[in-house]
């Protein structure tokens, strides 16, 4: 299995919801397959929202990560770069489909579907067992030096 985007490209980042350097995170391992970047998770008990359901903020959490690593992912290639810019979250917007069940493995899948100067904007899904609970589309941008995340990689 290929070694996750973030652990090859971004080993001290610690966000909560992919960054391999924070303990208390998520640690969403997104992996390149083609055009489409893709990740398995499993919630543990303390991501709860009532038994047996997912919180729906980490739902938004994980896609949120997840879709801003396609977004890096795809610019790099897109430049031919040896690594990815540092993107961030220009918008999102989460649409939760059915309540997302805390057994796991869960799945993510997003692609890019639009791809201007320095935006990309991601398409992305999550499923249980074959059924989707959740999708996203969201707006990420490579940001520039003096920005505030412009290090956090």
């Amino acid at each position: 299995m290929p070694q996750a985007l973030q652990d090859r490209y971004a080993p001290h980042n610690e966000c909560f919801g992919c960054g391999p350097a924070n303990p208390r995170g998520l640690r969403l391992k997104s992996r390149a397959e083609g055009d489409a970047v893709i990740a398995e998770w499993t919630p543990e008990p303390h991501h709860k929202a009532f038994d047996g359901v997912l919180n729906g903020g980490i739902v938004g959490a994980l896609l949120d990560c997840h879709s801003n690593w396609t977004a890096a992912w795809t610019l790099m290639r897109e430049r031919g770069a040896d690594t990815p810019p540092c993107t961030v979250t220009a918008e999102f917007h989460v649409k939760l489909r059915a309540p997302t069940p805390l057994e796991g493995p869960l799945k993510l899948q997003a692609k890019p579907v639009q791809i201007e100067g320095d935006r990309v904007v991601v398409e992305a899904e999550m499923t249980s067992s074959g059924k989707v609970t959740a999708t996203c589309r969201g707006v990420f941008v490579a940001v520039k030096e003096g920005h505030p995340a412009y290090h956090r990689w």
